[in-house]
């Protein structure tokens, strides 16, 4: 599905030491919001994300979800969760339709949530959005951005919400932008590659083996060879797609149609060279010293992901 996202609000209720769009006194109006919603329909957007920010701050968020389902829009939200934690404000969300939508969470180890969120109720509050949720009807994906404080327990934390919460199918792992606002003021939160390798494999064959799907983001494809169709740059370099932002700042509409980053020299005997993103913020961040080339068979990586949804 070609998916465009719009920032509605840059206020938040917590203040993440890695977030890539910091708190700050904007909110989009009403009309506004349509207007940008309008935009992405002319784009041939099939569906928009919602997003901040904290979306749930928004006052007319409902009639925002009521608007895009009139236009024949699928419209998720990604949130933090922490307001969905309230049922009333969880139901005004189901009234108004919603159908989707993507929580953010770091850890099921409440003091890495509290301590990466700065808010020490995250987790609680996160694990009663999910009860409530479980109660909807709505469908959940699982967001996580990896960083260096949960980049040793991700597959602890896949099987904690299987466990505890079977009724979430899909997982979005995001590895870390460094260069983005909250992150370069901790650069603590930044993770070696190596960091993840181990346990983020562990996940993606525990999610596998328990018919859960997921997606990984700016990881280059040696760190997930077993699994290189479920990059999320590599199934947009094979399919063409691009993506349409609508930022609630200085950056204005941006849209990316390019995902390949960086690459270094091993990278061209690398199978997989012509599909893989390659290597973000390479040798400022991360370093190109730990990409090594994988001969994987690219064409059954194509295939599976013209396959896939």
């Amino acid at each position: 599905m070609n998916l465009g996202y719009i920032q509605i609000t840059r206020l938040c209720n917590q203040k993440c030491r890695i977030c890539s769009n910091p708190e700050r006194d904007a909110t989009l109006s009403y009309a506004d919001s349509c207007s940008q919603i309008d935009d992405l329909i002319s784009r041939g957007a099939e569906g928009v994300f919602l997003t901040g920010g904290e979306p749930t701050l928004h006052p007319d968020l409902p009639a925002l979800i009521r608007y895009c389902l009139k236009r024949d829009l699928h419209v998720r939200i990604i949130t933090n969760g922490q307001r969905l934690a309230d049922e009333a404000c969880l139901a005004e969300l189901v009234e108004a339709g919603l159908q989707h939508l993507h929580l953010s969470i770091y850890s099921h180890r409440p003091d890495v949530q509290g301590f990466l969120s700065q808010n020490p109720a995250s987790f609680e509050n996160i694990a009663r959005a999910l009860e409530n949720l479980s109660r909807t009807g709505i469908t959940v994906d699982i967001n996580t951005a990896i960083n260096h404080y949960n980049a040793d327990h991700l597959h602890m934390l896949a099987r904690w919400v299987v466990e505890e919460h079977p009724f979430v199918r899909h997982f979005v792992w995001d590895h870390l932008d460094p260069s983005m606002n909250r992150a370069t003021e901790n650069p603590d939160v930044i993770p070696h590659l190596w960091e993840s390798e181990l346990s983020l494999k562990e996940a993606m064959d525990y999610l596998s083996a328990h018919g859960r799907t997921f997606r990984v983001e700016r990881l280059p494809l040696c760190y997930m060879a077993d699994y290189a169709h479920c990059s999320t740059e590599a199934r947009k370099i094979v399919r063409g797609e691009e993506r349409v932002i609508h930022f609630l700042d200085e950056k204005g509409v941006h849209t990316e149609q390019t995902w390949h980053y960086s690459k270094a020299p091993c990278c061209s005997e690398c199978s997989l060279d012509e599909i893989c993103p390659g290597l973000f913020e390479m040798d400022r961040h991360y370093s190109s010293d730990e990409l090594h080339a994988v001969f994987v068979p690219k064409e059954i990586v194509i295939e599976r992901i013209l396959r896939s949804d």
